[in-house]
Protein backbone atom coordinates (compact mmCIF):
# COMPACT_ATOMS: atom_id res chain seq x y z
CA UNK A 1 0.00 0.00 0.00
CA UNK A 2 1.05 3.28 -0.62
CA UNK A 3 1.31 5.86 1.98
CA UNK A 4 -1.56 7.63 1.72
CA UNK A 5 -3.98 4.15 1.56
CA UNK A 6 -2.17 3.55 4.71
CA UNK A 7 -3.16 6.65 6.80
CA UNK A 8 -6.66 6.45 5.60
CA UNK A 9 -6.83 2.69 6.22
CA UNK A 10 -5.28 2.98 9.40
CA UNK A 11 -6.06 6.76 10.85
CA UNK A 12 -1.96 7.41 11.18
CA UNK A 13 -1.56 10.70 9.42
CA UNK A 14 0.39 11.01 6.76
CA UNK A 15 2.96 13.27 8.62
CA UNK A 16 3.50 10.35 11.80
CA UNK A 17 4.33 7.89 8.47
CA UNK A 18 6.89 10.16 7.45
CA UNK A 19 8.03 10.63 10.77
CA UNK A 20 8.11 6.86 11.66
CA UNK A 21 10.10 6.42 8.21
CA UNK A 22 12.52 9.35 9.34
CA UNK A 23 13.50 7.59 12.36
CA UNK A 24 13.95 3.93 10.80
CA UNK A 25 10.99 2.93 13.10
CA UNK A 26 8.41 1.60 9.84
CA UNK A 27 9.25 2.25 6.46
CA UNK A 28 8.14 1.12 3.35
CA UNK A 29 10.31 -1.52 1.91
CA UNK A 30 8.73 -2.27 -1.18
CA UNK A 31 8.54 -0.25 -4.79
CA UNK A 32 5.43 -0.39 -7.05
CA UNK A 33 6.19 -0.58 -11.18
CA UNK A 34 6.11 3.11 -11.14
CA UNK A 35 9.06 3.36 -8.86
CA UNK A 36 6.37 4.49 -5.57
CA UNK A 37 7.70 3.73 -1.73
CA UNK A 38 5.22 0.70 -0.75
CA UNK A 39 4.29 -0.77 2.59
CA UNK A 40 4.64 -4.68 1.94
CA UNK A 41 1.73 -6.61 4.92
CA UNK A 42 5.08 -7.08 7.04
CA UNK A 43 5.43 -3.28 7.45
CA UNK A 44 1.84 -2.86 8.26
CA UNK A 45 2.19 -5.29 11.18
CA UNK A 46 5.20 -3.88 12.18
CA UNK A 47 3.53 -0.49 12.27
CA UNK A 48 0.56 -1.86 14.19
CA UNK A 49 2.86 -3.60 16.95
CA UNK A 50 4.36 0.41 17.51
CA UNK A 51 1.08 1.64 17.58
CA UNK A 52 -0.07 -1.18 20.27
CA UNK A 53 2.98 -0.15 22.32
CA UNK A 54 2.84 3.90 21.93
CA UNK A 55 -1.17 3.36 23.22
CA UNK A 56 0.63 1.19 26.58
CA UNK A 57 3.06 4.82 27.30
CA UNK A 58 6.10 3.51 25.68
CA UNK A 59 8.32 6.39 24.12
CA UNK A 60 9.49 6.15 20.62
CA UNK A 61 13.04 5.99 21.53
CA UNK A 62 11.99 2.49 23.87
CA UNK A 63 9.83 0.70 20.93
CA UNK A 64 12.73 -0.18 18.82
CA UNK A 65 14.10 -2.11 21.84
CA UNK A 66 11.04 -3.43 22.48
CA UNK A 67 10.92 -4.65 18.78
CA UNK A 68 13.84 -6.63 18.28
CA UNK A 69 15.62 -7.76 21.75
CA UNK A 70 14.74 -11.27 22.55
CA UNK A 71 14.98 -10.39 26.06
CA UNK A 72 11.52 -8.23 25.73
CA UNK A 73 8.94 -9.90 27.08
CA UNK A 74 5.39 -8.26 26.84
CA UNK A 75 4.67 -9.35 30.85
CA UNK A 76 8.09 -7.37 31.40
CA UNK A 77 6.65 -4.45 29.23
CA UNK A 78 3.55 -4.10 31.20
CA UNK A 79 5.03 -4.16 34.58
CA UNK A 80 7.55 -1.67 33.79
CA UNK A 81 4.67 0.26 32.11
CA UNK A 82 2.04 -0.22 35.60
CA UNK A 83 5.34 0.86 37.57
CA UNK A 84 5.90 4.00 35.60
CA UNK A 85 1.95 4.87 35.64
CA UNK A 86 1.70 4.14 39.44
CA UNK A 87 4.41 6.82 39.98
CA UNK A 88 2.11 8.95 38.11
CA UNK A 89 -0.87 8.57 39.91
CA UNK A 90 1.39 9.10 42.83
CA UNK A 91 1.79 11.87 41.46
CA UNK A 92 -1.02 13.18 40.09
CA UNK A 93 -2.73 12.11 43.95
CA UNK A 94 0.03 14.33 45.59
CA UNK A 95 -0.93 17.48 43.47
CA UNK A 96 -4.75 16.74 44.31
CA UNK A 97 -4.54 16.56 47.69
CA UNK A 98 -2.09 19.64 47.30
CA UNK A 99 -4.61 21.40 45.88
CA UNK A 100 -7.37 20.16 48.35
CA UNK A 101 -5.75 21.71 51.27
CA UNK A 102 -5.29 24.96 49.30
CA UNK A 103 -9.04 24.67 48.76
CA UNK A 104 -10.13 23.84 52.25
CA UNK A 105 -8.27 27.15 53.71
CA UNK A 106 -10.85 28.99 51.60
CA UNK A 107 -8.28 31.46 50.52
CA UNK A 108 -9.84 34.45 49.78
CA UNK A 109 -6.75 36.17 48.16
CA UNK A 110 -2.92 35.45 46.89
CA UNK A 111 -1.38 36.11 50.19
CA UNK A 112 -3.79 33.14 51.77
CA UNK A 113 -2.82 30.92 49.36
CA UNK A 114 0.55 32.06 49.86
CA UNK A 115 0.18 31.42 53.59
CA UNK A 116 -1.24 27.96 53.07
CA UNK A 117 1.20 26.94 50.74
CA UNK A 118 4.15 28.55 53.23
CA UNK A 119 2.48 25.92 55.91
CA UNK A 120 2.33 23.43 53.24
CA UNK A 121 6.15 23.34 52.28
CA UNK A 122 6.91 23.69 56.53
CA UNK A 123 5.01 20.11 56.97
CA UNK A 124 7.74 18.65 53.80
CA UNK A 125 10.93 19.60 55.75
CA UNK A 126 12.92 16.78 55.64
CA UNK A 127 14.08 17.40 59.35
CA UNK A 128 11.25 16.08 61.09
CA UNK A 129 12.42 18.31 64.80
CA UNK A 130 11.99 21.31 61.84
CA UNK A 131 8.45 19.83 61.10
CA UNK A 132 7.58 19.15 64.89
CA UNK A 133 8.71 22.91 65.49
CA UNK A 134 6.65 24.01 63.34
CA UNK A 135 3.31 22.61 64.43
CA UNK A 136 4.55 24.04 68.11
CA UNK A 137 5.08 27.27 66.22
CA UNK A 138 1.36 27.68 65.40
CA UNK A 139 -0.77 30.39 67.10
CA UNK A 140 -4.41 29.50 68.37
CA UNK A 141 -6.31 27.37 66.16
CA UNK A 142 -7.18 28.92 62.61
CA UNK A 143 -9.49 27.13 60.54
CA UNK A 144 -8.08 27.68 57.52
CA UNK A 145 -4.74 25.60 58.41
CA UNK A 146 -7.11 22.39 59.52
CA UNK A 147 -6.88 20.78 56.07
CA UNK A 148 -2.85 21.24 56.27
CA UNK A 149 -2.75 20.06 59.25
CA UNK A 150 -4.62 16.75 58.81
CA UNK A 151 -3.04 15.90 55.79
CA UNK A 152 0.97 16.01 57.55
CA UNK A 153 -0.82 14.68 60.47
CA UNK A 154 -2.03 11.52 57.94
CA UNK A 155 1.90 11.33 56.71
CA UNK A 156 3.66 12.17 59.59
CA UNK A 157 6.02 8.68 60.48
CA UNK A 158 7.96 10.45 63.07
CA UNK A 159 6.84 9.60 66.65
CA UNK A 160 7.63 13.18 68.14
CA UNK A 161 6.65 15.64 65.04
CA UNK A 162 3.33 13.85 64.90
CA UNK A 163 2.43 14.05 68.12
CA UNK A 164 3.01 17.83 67.97
CA UNK A 165 0.97 17.52 64.58
CA UNK A 166 -1.64 15.82 66.68
CA UNK A 167 -1.83 18.17 69.53
CA UNK A 168 -2.27 21.24 66.58
CA UNK A 169 -5.09 19.48 64.94
CA UNK A 170 -7.21 18.59 68.72
CA UNK A 171 -6.73 22.19 69.34
CA UNK A 172 -9.01 23.14 65.82
CA UNK A 173 -11.34 20.27 67.22
CA UNK A 174 -14.37 19.78 65.34
CA UNK A 175 -13.48 21.61 62.20
CA UNK A 176 -10.72 18.47 61.65
CA UNK A 177 -13.74 15.57 62.48
CA UNK A 178 -14.73 15.34 58.81
CA UNK A 179 -11.54 15.45 57.34
CA UNK A 180 -10.38 12.66 59.84
CA UNK A 181 -13.56 10.27 59.60
CA UNK A 182 -12.78 10.77 55.62
CA UNK A 183 -9.97 9.27 56.33
CA UNK A 184 -10.83 6.59 58.34
CA UNK A 185 -11.53 4.77 54.93
CA UNK A 186 -7.89 5.06 53.29
CA UNK A 187 -6.79 2.17 51.33
CA UNK A 188 -3.66 2.59 53.60
CA UNK A 189 -3.90 0.85 56.78
CA UNK A 190 -1.19 3.63 58.69
CA UNK A 191 -3.58 6.48 57.23
CA UNK A 192 -6.38 4.77 59.10
CA UNK A 193 -4.83 4.27 62.42
CA UNK A 194 -3.41 7.56 62.36
CA UNK A 195 -6.76 9.72 62.03
CA UNK A 196 -8.39 7.21 64.26
CA UNK A 197 -5.81 8.11 67.20
CA UNK A 198 -6.26 11.71 66.09
CA UNK A 199 -10.51 11.79 66.86
CA UNK A 200 -9.86 9.77 70.05
CA UNK A 201 -7.40 12.65 71.33
CA UNK A 202 -9.54 15.68 70.26
CA UNK A 203 -12.04 13.21 72.32
CA UNK A 204 -15.13 15.17 71.59
CA UNK A 205 -19.24 13.88 71.37
CA UNK A 206 -18.67 14.64 67.43
CA UNK A 207 -15.54 12.75 67.32
CA UNK A 208 -16.98 10.01 69.80
CA UNK A 209 -19.94 9.66 67.03
CA UNK A 210 -17.63 9.35 64.31
CA UNK A 211 -16.02 6.06 65.47
CA UNK A 212 -19.39 4.79 66.65
CA UNK A 213 -20.07 4.02 62.87
CA UNK A 214 -17.04 1.81 62.87
CA UNK A 215 -18.46 -1.30 64.49
CA UNK A 216 -18.82 -3.02 60.75
CA UNK A 217 -15.54 -1.86 59.30
CA UNK A 218 -12.82 -3.89 57.31
CA UNK A 219 -10.09 -2.91 59.91
CA UNK A 220 -10.28 -5.14 63.06
CA UNK A 221 -8.35 -1.88 64.59
CA UNK A 222 -11.20 0.22 64.09
CA UNK A 223 -14.29 -2.05 64.76
CA UNK A 224 -12.65 -2.40 68.32
CA UNK A 225 -12.34 1.27 68.97
CA UNK A 226 -15.68 2.18 67.68
CA UNK A 227 -17.02 -0.43 70.22
CA UNK A 228 -14.86 0.82 72.70
CA UNK A 229 -16.19 4.36 71.88
CA UNK A 230 -20.03 3.42 71.90
CA UNK A 231 -19.71 1.61 75.33
CA UNK A 232 -18.44 4.93 76.35
CA UNK A 233 -21.53 6.89 75.36
CA UNK A 234 -23.13 4.11 76.71
CA UNK A 235 -24.74 1.92 74.15
CA UNK A 236 -24.77 -1.55 75.63
CA UNK A 237 -25.12 -3.35 72.40
CA UNK A 238 -20.82 -3.87 72.10
CA UNK A 239 -21.05 -5.13 75.47
CA UNK A 240 -20.22 -8.62 73.67
CA UNK A 241 -17.63 -7.12 71.77
CA UNK A 242 -15.81 -5.71 74.47
CA UNK A 243 -15.67 -8.55 76.48
CA UNK A 244 -14.05 -10.54 73.37
CA UNK A 245 -11.27 -7.78 73.26
CA UNK A 246 -10.79 -8.34 77.32
CA UNK A 247 -10.42 -12.25 76.09
CA UNK A 248 -8.04 -11.38 73.31
CA UNK A 249 -6.08 -9.22 75.50
CA UNK A 250 -6.05 -6.22 72.79
CA UNK A 251 -7.64 -4.04 74.77
CA UNK A 252 -8.62 -5.30 77.94
CA UNK A 253 -7.79 -2.79 79.88
CA UNK A 254 -9.53 0.30 78.35
CA UNK A 255 -12.33 -2.73 78.17
CA UNK A 256 -12.46 -3.02 81.81
CA UNK A 257 -13.00 0.43 82.17
CA UNK A 258 -15.43 0.87 79.62
CA UNK A 259 -17.56 -2.21 81.39
CA UNK A 260 -17.19 -0.63 84.79
CA UNK A 261 -18.88 2.47 83.40
CA UNK A 262 -21.79 0.81 81.48
CA UNK A 263 -22.23 -1.19 84.92
CA UNK A 264 -22.93 1.75 86.53
CA UNK A 265 -26.66 1.50 85.60
CA UNK A 266 -28.02 -1.07 87.70
CA UNK A 267 -29.98 -2.48 84.84
CA UNK A 268 -26.17 -3.37 82.70
CA UNK A 269 -24.62 -4.37 85.95
CA UNK A 270 -26.02 -7.99 85.59
CA UNK A 271 -25.62 -8.04 81.72
CA UNK A 272 -22.39 -7.06 81.82
CA UNK A 273 -21.24 -10.06 84.60
CA UNK A 274 -23.43 -12.61 82.41
CA UNK A 275 -20.86 -11.90 79.89
CA UNK A 276 -18.10 -12.11 81.11
CA UNK A 277 -19.05 -15.06 83.30
CA UNK A 278 -20.04 -16.52 79.74
CA UNK A 279 -16.77 -15.88 78.54
CA UNK A 280 -14.82 -17.60 81.13
CA UNK A 281 -14.95 -20.84 79.27
CA UNK A 282 -11.95 -19.87 77.76
CA UNK A 283 -9.10 -22.40 77.42
CA UNK A 284 -6.78 -19.32 77.62
CA UNK A 285 -5.54 -19.12 81.52
CA UNK A 286 -4.50 -15.82 80.97
CA UNK A 287 -7.94 -14.79 79.66
CA UNK A 288 -9.84 -16.15 82.24
CA UNK A 289 -7.66 -14.11 84.76
CA UNK A 290 -8.41 -10.75 82.68
CA UNK A 291 -12.13 -11.80 83.16
CA UNK A 292 -11.49 -12.47 86.95
CA UNK A 293 -9.78 -9.02 86.94
CA UNK A 294 -12.68 -7.63 85.06
CA UNK A 295 -15.22 -8.87 87.37
CA UNK A 296 -13.94 -7.25 90.06
CA UNK A 297 -14.95 -3.87 89.22
CA UNK A 298 -18.52 -5.28 88.46
CA UNK A 299 -21.04 -4.57 91.38
CA UNK A 300 -23.91 -7.29 91.99
CA UNK A 301 -24.48 -10.72 92.84
CA UNK A 302 -23.91 -12.02 89.69
CA UNK A 303 -20.48 -10.70 89.33
CA UNK A 304 -19.90 -12.62 92.74
CA UNK A 305 -21.24 -15.89 91.93
CA UNK A 306 -18.93 -15.88 88.32
CA UNK A 307 -15.95 -15.03 90.51
CA UNK A 308 -16.73 -17.92 92.98
CA UNK A 309 -16.99 -20.15 89.78
CA UNK A 310 -13.34 -19.01 89.02
CA UNK A 311 -12.21 -18.81 91.90
CA UNK A 312 -12.53 -23.32 92.00
CA UNK A 313 -10.72 -23.15 88.35
CA UNK A 314 -7.68 -25.94 88.16
CA UNK A 315 -4.93 -22.88 87.23
CA UNK A 316 -3.73 -21.50 90.57
CA UNK A 317 -3.02 -18.31 89.35
CA UNK A 318 -6.63 -17.73 88.34
CA UNK A 319 -8.18 -18.74 91.34
CA UNK A 320 -5.66 -16.78 93.05
CA UNK A 321 -7.18 -14.02 91.65
CA UNK A 322 -10.65 -15.22 92.02
CA UNK A 323 -10.63 -15.18 95.38
CA UNK A 324 -8.32 -12.61 96.61
CA UNK A 325 -11.14 -9.82 94.15
CA UNK A 326 -13.73 -12.24 96.58
CA UNK A 327 -12.52 -10.64 99.61
CA UNK A 328 -12.71 -7.58 98.16
CA UNK A 329 -15.90 -7.91 97.15
CA UNK A 330 -16.81 -8.66 101.03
Amino acid sequence: MLIGEVAQQTGISARMLRHYDRIGLVSPSERSAAGYRRYSDADVQRLFRVEGLRSLGLGLAEIPAALTDERFTTRGMIDQLLERSRDQLALAQELVSRLEQVQASEPEAWPDVMRTIGLMRGFDAHDASARQRQALSLPDADERDVGVLVEALLREEDVNASGAIAWAVARAGDAAIPLLAAALDSPAEDRRHRALRALEKIGSPAALSALTDLADHRDPLLRARAHLARGRTGDDESIDAIVELIVLGTADIEGVEVLEGLARSDDLAPRVARALAAASASTDPAARRRLACALGSIPGDEAVTALRDLAEDPEPSVALTAKALLRAHE
